[in-house]
């Protein structure tokens, strides 16, 4: 059977909207430094409350999934490849700030596309 970018791409983005539990440990928000060269990951802790939504744990305000939240990260970790940036994540911290492992397999595709997009000079913006 012959994939097409397109049908392939679909399948992703019916993906992308499917249901996930957060991770309990926190989140992240991704970008690119291109002057630097580098991919770049600030987490976030929160608190995942009784329905199951994240909160923030100074406020105990619930934390939007779209839009401006005006927030401190708790950690910025950068590296000029997703192997890297996987390496300083998930085995150079301790604690391990990923606690779900469907966590970590997003991470690590969302990390390989920023590498592609910064290698590409095409934008990047976070599934």
């Amino acid at each position: 059977m012959n994939q097409t970018a397109e049908s392939l791409a679909a399948i992703d983005d019916k993906l992308s909207q499917r249901h996930i539990d957060l991770d309990p440990s926190g989140y992240f928000l991704i970008y690119l430094d291109r002057e630097a060269g580098l991919i770049c990951a600030k987490h976030f802790t929160n608190i995942i409350d009784d329905r199951g939504l994240a909160v923030d744990p100074e406020t105990g305000k619930v934390i939007p999934a779209k839009g401006k939240v005006e927030r401190t990260h708790s950690t910025l970790f950068t590296a000029k490849t997703a192997k890297e940036l996987c390496v300083k994540i998930f085995e150079e911290t301790q604690p391990c700030p990923v606690t779900l492992l469907d966590h970590a397999a997003y991470l690590g595709r969302e990390f390989l596309r920023a590498e592609m997009a910064l290698i590409s000079g095409t934008d990047y913006i976070q599934d």
